[in-house]
């Protein structure tokens, strides 16, 4: 096994070597924070949770197998570590609240941005949209390139579950796009 391969480094890491755990935080950190800040759209939120990832792949180092794919394992952290914060913080309706980053309708310089700034603003504003297992889909798919059979095991579903989910996220997303581009127009 080379020794530079995630599974390598985390077993590493599970045996006591925590060093290693700072090389996979430099190849993860930035898709871990990229896969929370579409979910959540804060990026304080985004960086506190990559920071509970690691540190819960610390402490849960032991129950690393080696078996399957390293990002399933350390995304399935990721969920758990999203659904906790929210629970924990329900409280405070943080998904509420608008971020400086996140578009909330149009902006007054939504005009002058260009096509593909308008695109993606409006669709980062439809995936926010999309219920939490069909925004979860997408974005572990398309943006973090799981397959669908590493997202059922992340989710605990079938893969069947998770194509007809993304089928249907894609449905959804669609229309919302769609709704959203007239009314952008209609400015």
């Amino acid at each position: 096994m080379n020794s530079t391969t995630d599974k390598a480094l985390m077993m590493k890491v599970k045996d006591g070597d925590l060093d290693k755990l700072g090389l996979l935080f430099e190849r993860y950190n930035r898709p871990l924070y990229s896969f929370f800040y579409k979910k959540t759209f804060h990026t304080d939120v985004s960086e506190d949770l990559v920071q509970s990832v690691f540190e819960r792949m610390l402490k849960y180092r032991s129950t690393y197998s080696g078996s399957g794919a390293f990002t399933t394992w350390m995304f399935s952290i990721a969920r758990n570590a999203h659904i906790d914060h929210y629970r924990q913080n329900k409280k405070h309706n943080e998904k509420e609240e608008l971020d400086e980053d996140r578009m909330g309708g149009a902006s007054p310089e939504f005009g002058e941005m260009d096509e593909r700034t308008k695109r993606k603003k409006i669709l980062e504003q439809a995936l926010d949209q999309l219920d939490e297992d069909k925004k979860e889909v997408v974005i572990l798919s398309r943006y973090e390139g799981l397959k669908y059979a590493e997202i059922a095991e992340i989710q605990g579903v079938t893969e069947s579950a998770v194509k007809v989910r993304f089928f249907r996220a894609m449905k959804d997303l669609k229309n919302i796009v769609h709704t959203l581009s007239e009314e952008y127009s209609d400015e």
